[in-house]
């Protein structure tokens, strides 16, 4: 059975997934301590460490047979891949935040929206026939409301606590998100057995 390359998030993610993969019985020690190296073989398995939108890229390019990203960039970057395991680890939602007392819906202007995931935010609000001008923005998208740029913005939410302490609340909950397990089309065909061995281990451990 040839070895299966599988992208990684690095971070968080990462450090799920490692955690995941030793209940389930696989030595994670060379992710454990691989110092600066981006390339770790850990038993049948080759992980490549990436940035979140690169992992959907290689995967898509072929170089790497699977990925395990989150659900927000999947959803943000979409892409042509098999997405076939939910690994239930880092969950959280996307939710709509503003100040306490914004009214979204109270009249019929265009409502402005900021947030780092401008194609999420179109989708949600396109899917509820909503007039909305996205704000795409890269650093802390809390300030937006808070300078009046927008009326509420789309981001990921896991405590609040960021939230709390910018006098944001959540106004709406949109989608769950998780890690997921993404394939290469081709390699889903040539590599199958290798792919059911690790979504039945990664079932195992969960």
């Amino acid at each position: 059975m040839s070895k299966l390359r599988i992208a990684l998030t690095k971070g968080r993610v990462e450090k799920d997934i490692v955690k995941l993969l030793s209940r389930a019985g696989l030595d994670m020690t060379p992710l454990i301590e691989k110092g600066r190296k981006l390339i770790i073989q850990a038993g049948d398995y080759e992980f490549v460490l990436a940035k979140a939108p690169d992992v959907i890229t290689y995967v898509e390019h072929g170089v790497c047979d699977a990925g395990i990203v989150g659900k927000d960039t999947i959803m943000e970057n979409g892409g042509s891949f098999y997405e076939v395991l939910d690994f239930k680890t880092g969950v959280c939602s996307f939710c709509v935040a503003g100040l306490p007392d914004t009214q979204l819906y109270s009249d019929y202007r265009q409502i402005k929206i900021a947030s780092k995931y401008p194609n999420v935010a179109k989708r949600y609000f396109n899917e509820r026939n909503l007039d909305v001008d996205i704000i795409k923005i890269e650093g802390s998208v809390e300030l937006a409301p808070l300078l009046e740029l927008s009326d509420a913005i789309v981001d990921i939410v896991e405590t609040g606590s960021t939230l709390k302490e910018n006098g944001l609340v959540v106004l709406e909950r949109m989608y769950d998100i998780s890690a997921r397990l993404i394939v290469n089309t081709v390699s889903m065909k040539l590599k199958k057995d290798e792919v059911t061995e690790l979504t039945s281990l990664v079932k195992t451990a969960l």
